[in-house]
């Protein structure tokens, strides 16, 4: 699918295509592939003399193939969230800037592209050309990575408030470790996202190809990647805090479950002494000579496991 926009006065506009003279007829600054297809490339090879990268060749490429300049033409290579969920991934994204008009490919449709058109910033003439797009994308991916961010920050104060504030089962504390799992996951994609951002700036600063006052848009971008550099940071301490709060949790419930079974198994050891003395071959043996020999050692033998009991209870052993 091929998304095109033009440049009116200083905002995109969505270019409804019909045929593939309407690329070239429109002027667009930013044409957007989503799953190209082989008829979606024929028609950007043909418009504008452009072989497409192909979105299979974009996973596992080695980091010196992520950011280039061939052929008058600017190659990038950058990860953007897919979205704000706790199962949200990383999609790779191939920028191509040729003839001043930026080319973006992706596999799937992402929140920061279809949003993009929509954002005006109330200025008339925010936009003045692609390479202005390309900025504001990153921009306004790192603006997607912080409200992530706020998110893992809730989910990780209920978590906290859950192992701190109550006593947690083991069952309950197995589901909040998958919390916490989906935290650091998603805490892990955003640091590297930024991480990826930060490249891709340092390399569209370096290219000089920026004006002055896009010199001063990307700046304020690494400063804000800079300010999330140590939120994710932050959270990665207290991902490993719960987590080592929760495995105490469940190792001290373990331990309860073996204290009670070695306090039981220690108060049953006198009946099971008595039984086995009363067991043996005596010349006289109590139980068949004294008519109360059997009741004496039921007796005996219950005394032995009850006072055993109440003292480990009064110790509070078996709390």
């Amino acid at each position: 699918m091929i998304n095109a926009y033009t440049l009116s006065n200083g905002r995109l506009s969505k270019i409804h295509l019909d045929a593939q003279d309407d690329l070239r007829l429109n002027h667009p600054i930013w044409i957007d592939v989503v799953a190209p297809t082989d008829e979606d490339r024929k028609w950007i090879k043909q418009a504008y003399d452009l072989n497409l990268p192909k979105p299979e060749h974009l996973r596992d490429i080695e980091a010196s193939a992520r950011f280039y300049e061939g052929n008058n033409e600017l190659h990038l290579r950058s990860d953007f969230l897919l979205g704000k969920e706790s199962s949200s991934r990383s999609v790779t994204v191939a920028f191509v800037l040729s003839g001043n008009i930026l080319f973006s490919v992706h596999e799937e449709d992402l929140p920061v592209f279809y949003q993009r058109p929509l954002t005006n910033h109330g200025q008339p003439d925010y936009v003045e050309d692609c390479k202005d797009v390309l900025i504001d994308l990153y921009s306004m991916d790192v603006e997607l990575s912080a409200d992530v961010l706020e998110r893992v920050y809730a989910d990780l104060g209920q978590v906290s408030s859950n192992v701190l504030n109550a006593k947690l089962s083991d069952k309950h504390a197995a589901s909040v470790l998958i919390n916490i799992a989906q935290a650091e996951h998603l805490n892990g994609n955003i640091r590297r996202n930024v991480m990826d951002t930060r490249r891709a700036i340092s390399f569209l600063m370096r290219s000089k190809l920026l004006t002055p006052m896009q010199m001063d848009d990307v700046r304020q971008i690494i400063q804000d990647i800079n300010s999330l550099d140590g939120h994710t940071s932050f959270l990665f301490d207290k991902i490993n805090f719960l987590m080592v709060a929760i495995i105490s949790i469940l190792n001290a419930n373990q331990n309860k479950v073996v204290r009670l079974f070695s306090v039981s198994s220690v108060a049953l050891l006198p009946p099971v002494l008595i039984a086995s003395i009363y067991g043996m071959n005596f010349v006289y043996m109590p139980e068949l000579n004294w008519s109360l020999g059997y009741p004496f050692a039921l007796l005996l033998m219950a005394l032995s496991v009850v006072v055993p009991f109440w003292i480990f209870y009064q110790k509070g052993w078996l709390k």
